[in-house]
């Protein structure tokens, strides 16, 4: 996500993992801790996920009674018109006396495995839509407490009164704050299908089995995050583009004039400034705009962030004034950072001293500010005599990690290397291969921005002296994921070309040897 061009947010979807954030398993009870008053519940994962008695939910006993009667067939329909309720959970009561070692269990993932951790779950079953979010074996109508006009709270508590299905509850979200009726029912008519889903899978259902999954990452995404400040959602994948383009018809018609496929030959991420800013934004230092810079650390128990004057310790009159002025510049920083790495836990900031009580609230303030509109609960304590400043931040999923060292590109990490100088020869030798040898045209080539300036700059450059010698021209695109002696050739279909270099060969040949002296 991009905001005045500068990257703010940044999700990688994970397709190794088939546990996301929502998605309902039926359980298995493996082992139950009285001592953590907890119980350790397989659900197929290598790491019994974690589910605490604290997280069953109040309607703990209706859940255990439904999916217990879906199971054995004498429950059969989906809708709870007529089921009756089996009381509630006692808040204080103890794990043991609830949970049976080879218990089956309808649970919700409510946060990824991390690190060395299983997932953590949750009995407290609800379903997330656009608009509102259903709760099973409740009548309960919630508004979101950032919907502050009173009119608007029982407007909205009325409409949703009146198409609620029966025993389900429903928490209205912030986006949903002058909605009209057909907008709130179309989502409402998509979570009881869900629910309905949920139930015709559940009969079937095995130990152990998704019963119900979260929409995509890319979906999801969009149902959390779109709103009326988007002015383009851009997508470089034809089947991509359709999913997308049929969700947003089911969930925002009028946003649907939005999408853009790009079919450019420059990668979309190339195109719009992503991939520098990758680069520089996700590695252990990083330089905050107006001066100074980060050092971020990340240890199994929190996460810490440094903050350094660079070069601009000179700039005010004082010391108060120059740590003031670099801290509220890295406050901006450090929260944007926050958000673009997705890291959760325990963060501590250590900000540069400042003596007044007064420039400490305003860098606290500095930091809530920008932290408002993000979506992760979180919590700010003020800011010590130290200059530490400890912040909380819910953390559902692994942290964001961009490697931004780079494989040496010259010997690809092996340590043996040929002349870099002599990439421009073999450039010019690939080149006049393919266009008189191979007879291609409408090539286009792929190289490191020096390269490509070495190539098009000057009054006769080397890309026009190409045209002059062959009498056809070559496309020549910079690509900042290259490195400088690396370099990439398109046919006219856009299919990359093989290229087998000298310097290629030798490294192959050099690798062959060093294998028989091992062996």
């Amino acid at each position: 996500m991009l905001q005045d061009k500068r990257l703010i947010e940044y999700h990688f979807d994970r397709n190794d993992t088939n546990y996301s954030v929502g998605d309902i398993f039926l359980g298995t009870v493996k082992k139950v801790m009285p001592g953590l008053n907890a119980a350790f519940i397989d659900i197929g994962y290598q790491k019994d996920a974690f589910l605490h008695y604290g997280d069953l939910g109040e309607n703990f006993p209706s859940l255990l009674k439904w999916s217990r009667g879906v199971q054995s067939q004498k429950i059969t329909v989906g809708a709870l018109k007529n089921f009756q309720f089996d009381g509630q959970l006692d808040k204080v009561g103890k794990a043991a006396d609830v949970f049976k070692k080879g218990q089956q269990l309808l649970v919700q993932i409510v946060k990824e495995p991390i690190s060395t951790k299983g997932p953590r779950l949750s009995m407290d079953i609800s379903m997330a839509g656009r608009y509102l979010v259903l709760v099973p074996f409740s009548n309960t109508i919630s508004v979101s407490k950032k919907i502050v006009s009173k009119t608007e709270r029982e407007r909205l508590k009325r409409l949703i009164a009146s198409i609620k299905p029966d025993n389900f509850g429903v928490i209205i979200r912030t986006v949903a704050e002058g909605r009209e009726v057909a907008e709130l029912d179309r989502d409402m008519q998509s979570m009881t299908a869900n629910w309905e889903q949920l139930f015709q899978s559940l009969r079937a259902a095995k130990p152990n089995d998704k019963v119900l999954g979260e929409l995509g990452r890319t979906s999801s995404m969009l149902r959390d995050m779109l709103n009326e400040s988007f002015d383009s959602i851009t997508v470089d994948s034809a089947p991509m583009y359709e999913e997308m383009r049929s969700y947003l018809q089911k969930i925002a018609p009028d946003k649907l004039g939005l999408l853009k496929l790009h079919t450019g030959k420059v990668k979309v991420f190339e195109h719009v400034g992503i991939e520098k800013q990758l680069k520089t934004l996700f590695g252990k230092t990083v330089t905050v705009p107006g001066g100074g810079y980060l050092v971020i650390e990340h240890t199994e128990a929190l996460h810490v962030i440094d903050v350094n004057s660079g070069n601009k310790s000179n700039q005010e009159s004082d010391q108060e004034a120059t740590a003031l002025m670099i801290n509220m510049l890295a406050a901006k920083e450090v929260a944007r950072q926050l958000r673009l790495r997705d890291m959760g836990g325990i963060i501590v900031v250590d900000f540069i001293d400042m003596k007044s009580p007064e420039s400490r609230k305003k860098v606290e303030d500095a930091v809530k500010d920008i932290m408002k509109n993000d979506k992760a609960r979180f919590t700010i304590l003020p800011i010590t005599k130290f200059g530490l400043l400890q912040i909380t931040r819910q953390r559902v999923r692994p942290a964001e990690n961009i490697v931004t060292g780079e494989v040496c590109p010259t010997c690809g990490g092996t340590g043996k290397i040929s002349a870099s100088i002599l990439v421009t020869d073999e450039i010019d030798n690939s080149i006049e291969d393919l266009l008189v040898t191979q007879n291609q045209s409408g090539i286009t080539l792929y190289v490191h921005p020096f390269l490509h300036a070495y190539y098009t700059k000057g009054l006769v450059s080397k890309q026009m002296k190409w045209y002059l010698k062959y009498y056809k021209w070559v496309k020549i695109m910079k690509d900042t994921s290259l490195g400088l002696t690396d370099y990439r050739i398109e046919d006219e279909r856009g299919e990359e070309i093989e290229i087998h270099s000298p310097a290629a060969a030798m490294s192959r040949l050099q690798d062959r040897e060093v294998e028989e002296i091992t062996d």
